[in-house]
């Protein structure tokens, strides 16, 4: 964690406090904000390798802090909340939340969701560097970080270019939802299938001619999904 800079969002100072002790010992610089504003400023002056966010925030919600900075930077944002309802979870990662923890939280399990967006955002040595795929209307390069929909380049997440990675990988094959959710979120994350649910449609709708008629991202029911050449390449 050394010479990692991790801004916290809350209005809680005793919040901001636990992940200051939690991180600072490794070697990471904390910065903290209180509200919205406070941390959109240090978002564009301070450049975090990494968000911690709380949603209930006293002028700009944290919703909304997401959006803005997502217009900007592919920042890994962890939502920290005391909101507990999929509804919610699946609200935080459709705005482009890279993970969700509830209140009261483990701190062991805080650093271990930290470090594995750190190393999603970092490519990891064991991220896919090589999938490629091309036909008339789509163009993939992940080792080049270059996607093209239409003729028209296509910006995504770390985490979406994990999971069309691990799809791309396997084309032509269905890859079960529980090896997603450990290839592209690593371990510990085996319940939470919702996450897979929000990026394979927020893929679509950057990727798919037709989001509601996919032909590229193809759902097995009940087993998980797919990646179809189309029309089929060597």
């Amino acid at each position: 964690m050394r010479g990692v800079r991790l801004l916290v969002v809350d209005d809680n100072p005793d919040i901001c406090l636990i992940v200051n002790r939690a991180f600072a010992p490794l070697g990471a610089e904390v910065i903290e904000a209180a509200n919205g504003r406070e941390a959109l400023r240090a978002v564009y002056s301070q450049r975090p390798d990494l968000i911690i966010l709380d949603v209930m925030l006293p002028d700009i919600d944290g919703w909304e802090v997401i959006r803005r900075v997502h217009d900007l930077t592919v920042t890994p944002i962890i939502v920290l909340t005391a909101l507990v309802t999929e509804e919610d979870e699946i609200r935080g990662l459709s705005y482009g939340a890279t993970d969700f923890i509830r209140k009261p939280f483990s701190v062991d399990v805080l650093r271990e969701r930290v470090r594995a967006a750190l190393r999603q955002a970092g490519r990891e040595p064991d991220s896919p560097q090589h999938v490629a795929y091309e036909d008339d209307y789509l163009s993939i390069d992940l080792a080049r970080h270059r996607v093209l929909a239409g003729g028209e380049p296509v910006r995504l997440s770390a985490t979406e270019q994990k999971l069309l990675a691990c799809l791309v990988e396997n084309a032509g094959f269905v890859v079960p939802k529980g090896r997603i959710l450990s290839r592209v979120w690593g371990d510990g994350y085996e319940e939470n299938a919702a996450y897979v649910r929000v990026y394979i449609a927020s893929l679509r709708r950057k990727l798919e001619p037709d989001p509601r008629h996919p032909r590229y991202i193809l759902t097995e029911y009940g087993v998980g999904y797919r990646f179809e050449r189309f029309p089929d390449v060597s």
